[in-house]
């Protein structure tokens, strides 16, 4: 049995981690921490439907020295910024580190400092994490000791256009990603843009040509890509919706090629990827992925205009933070991928 310690347990990435490893067969919560307000008080307290599952109280940083040996794997589900200060210490300890945030899924310091516009403290773990996307890195997941995990609109995006830019069949500088989030992206925190009356009955765009996720989706598909740098345009929305992710990209074939081959080839690329499923025909929806580890991809070829659109759906706190954190951690430890995440979406 894997001891878990928590970082974070107070948001919605951390409270739905909580969640999928509560149904772990291999994985037993140790401890939980969370922000000063939350100190001593039961995850009940904070999270009401989690009534009879867990009784752990909330712990503060202050706390951590005590709880450190207490845990094989520490998840932490922070702001950018905060793991810096924490992740030394643990990977000196010899546990293994899965960041959902956004300190360590960037190798290059540069990178990391234009789009944060943080110096990295931390040199030598930035340069041997692994970006934990799965269907992509699996290999390097399974011999890591430090992951960063995917954001949420990357996480959509990169894998919906992954198999385009691998094979060089798109105009680099032609891609496009409209994507559009519930209002879950946005944290648990209180703001006048999550607000019900501003956010009720109307979807907005947000943080035009310079969101932080424009970076990483950069960064990944110029790797993938064979070090082709790649520039994208992406641009995030806000609908009325608690959760879910659909990223609709766009870009310029070089070549001719029909849907029916572009599917085939995402079916390919994804062969054996448990959580990526491939429409043969019609049109993912948000719906579908809801409360699960899949990401849904539909292709569709504009003939006229020599445009492929690709569309992604995922669930942005669980294949777009949670789920996707336990799905490194079994590639980590040698459990089955899909342990914990074998739920079905509730649907309707």
């Amino acid at each position: 049995m894997t001891k878990i310690g928590l970082i974070g347990a107070g948001g919605y990435a951390g409270v739905n981690l909580l969640s999928i490893l509560l149904r772990h067969k291999e994985a037993e919560v140790a401890w939980l921490m969370s922000e000063e307000a939350h100190k001593g008080k039961k995850i009940t307290e904070l999270y009401p439907h989690l009534l009879g599952l867990c009784d752990l109280s909330c712990q503060t940083f202050d706390d951590l020295d005590k709880v450190l040996g207490k845990a094989d794997v520490i998840f932490l589900a922070l702001p950018h910024g905060l793991s810096l200060k924490y992740v030394p210490k643990m990977l000196a300890a010899g546990k293994k580190v899965i960041d959902l945030g956004a300190d360590y899924r960037f190798n290059d310091e540069a990178v990391f400092k234009k789009w944060y516009q943080l110096e990295h403290p931390d040199k030598k773990a930035l340069a041997e994490a692994v970006f934990g996307l799965p269907e992509l890195y699996k290999e390097q997941i399974k011999k890591a000791r430090l992951i960063g995990n995917p954001g949420c609109y990357p996480t959509a995006s990169i894998l919906g256009l992954a198999p385009l830019v691998k094979n060089l069949l798109i105009d680099p500088d032609s891609i496009v990603v409209d994507a559009k989030s519930g209002v879950t992206g946005a944290g648990r925190g209180i703001s006048l843009k999550v607000h019900f009356c501003e956010r009720n009955e109307g979807i907005t765009a947000y943080a035009v040509n310079n969101h932080r996720h424009m970076g990483e989706i950069e960064y990944q598909v110029t790797r993938i890509s064979g070090d082709q740098e790649i520039r994208v345009t992406f641009v995030p929305h806000l609908v009325p919706m608690n959760r879910g992710i659909l990223a609709t990209c766009y870009a310029k074939l070089i070549k001719e090629i029909p849907t029916n081959k572009l599917v085939g080839l995402y079916k390919e690329f994804y062969k054996g990827q448990a959580f990526v499923r491939i429409y043969e025909n019609g049109e993912p929806c948000t719906k579908n992925v809801s409360g699960t580890n899949f990401c849904d991809i539909g292709i569709s070829v504009n003939e006229a205009t020599g445009t492929v659109i690709v569309m992604s759906c995922i669930d942005n706190l669980i294949k777009g933070a949670a789920g996707q954190a336990v799905q490194n951690m079994n590639l980590l430890l040698g459990y089955p991928e899909d342990e914990g995440l074998k739920q079905i979406a509730v649907y309707p």
